[in-house]
């Protein structure tokens, strides 16, 4: 590891979002490492199925709670008295975002308005990172990666609210957080993947639902090609950019979280990955569905985190797929996720 687990060892570390995705093997990997979690999120959500499956809850301070609703947060700054907070809470889906854009920006911006706001009015929070998206850049569909100083301005309500997002941190910043006593950065990680995503209108989950089905693997876009990467590189990205900032705020600023060049790969390729993996005559079939615009090519340039912290991805596409795969196989056949999990988090961090 680049930076030493046990730093979190009895650390208060609130976490908006905990529920989701990402959120759920944070959580996993922030009580292994001894930290005392704080999670804060809406839990209504069909995907936040990991959640539960993996058992967390019971290990954490578990609280309901949106993101929008300032007085609610408040509360629980001022009754847990965080010292790291990782805001993942968000609407995440582009396709969703089209449908329901009144809710994204009201979740993605104003939600980041009100927990940058209880992190200005509690001193004792020293390190706060905002988990955004690669998607926050106006994309040009270019082959050369984008770097941290490039132009927001993400074409979708999901993509263009995040930028928002980014830039209201940008604001707060600035404005409150000038003397450094609390470390603020955000970080723009590509696509992951992992076992336990059920999220709908995302590659490998719709992958996992053909499998477990026994249906073809429909794929609507098969040339785009997108940063993919474990869950686990990201995950262990943010949370190395909080424990740096927060014992040397010089370190706060804005990252980039991808995987190298040869792991951007088309999605049609990350389904064969998938498929060759999973066998048992799965197939894919490509049909394109006249959906809403979504970018065809987008690529994150990494040079700064990776410089600024030597850190460098460690598993490439076909490592993090087998890893989908295995836990999957495990959920199929009734074993224990977790133990998958915390597994896959002992290689991982043991590599």
């Amino acid at each position: 590891m680049i930076f030493d687990p046990g730093f979190y060892s009895g650390k208060r570390v609130l976490i908006t979002g905990h529920t989701g995705f990402k959120g759920s093997w944070m959580s996993v990997v922030l009580v292994n490492m001894g930290a005392q979690v704080i999670g804060y999120s809406t839990c209504s959500k069909p995907e936040d199925r990991l959640f539960d499956l993996c058992g967390i809850k019971d290990e954490i301070k578990h609280i309901k709670g949106d993101v929008r609703d300032l007085e609610s947060l408040k509360a629980v700054f001022e009754e847990y008295m965080p010292e790291i907070v990782i805001h993942m809470a968000a609407q995440p889906l582009v396709r969703l975002s089209y449908e329901e854009p009144v809710l994204t920006f009201d979740t993605n911006v104003m939600g980041t308005v009100n927990v940058l706001e209880c992190v200005r009015l509690n001193p004792c929070v020293k390190s706060f990172l905002n988990v955004t998206t690669d998607k926050v850049y106006d994309n040009k569909e270019r082959e050369k990666g984008y770097t941290e100083d490039e132009p927001l301005d993400g074409y979708d309500p999901y993509s263009n609210s995040k930028s928002c997002s980014e830039l209201v941190t940008h604001s707060y910043k600035k404005s409150f957080f000038a003397d450094g006593k609390t470390a603020i950065s955000t970080a723009r990680a590509g696509n992951v993947i992992g076992g336990g995503d059920f999220a709908a209108d995302r590659l490998i989950p719709d992958c996992v639902r053909a499998a477990l089905s026994g249906k073809d693997v429909v794929v609507r876009n098969p040339y785009s090609v997108r940063p993919f990467q474990h869950v686990l590189e990201p995950v262990t990205a943010y949370l190395m950019i909080a424990a740096k900032q927060y014992e040397n705020p010089s370190f706060a600023g804005y990252y980039n979280v991808g995987p190298d060049d040869k792991d951007c790969v088309k999605s049609g390729e990350l389904v064969n990955l998938f498929i060759d993996s999973w066998g048992e005559g799965l197939k894919r079939v490509d049909i394109p569905d006249g959906g809403p615009h979504e970018a065809g090519f987008l690529k994150l340039d990494c040079t700064k985190l990776k410089t600024t912290f030597g850190w460098s991805p460690k598993w490439d596409i076909k490592t993090a797929v087998q890893k989908v795969v295995d836990w999957t196989k495990e959920y199929k056949n009734g074993k224990d996720v977790r133990a998958c999990m915390e597994r896959q988090i002992r290689d991982y961090l043991n590599e």
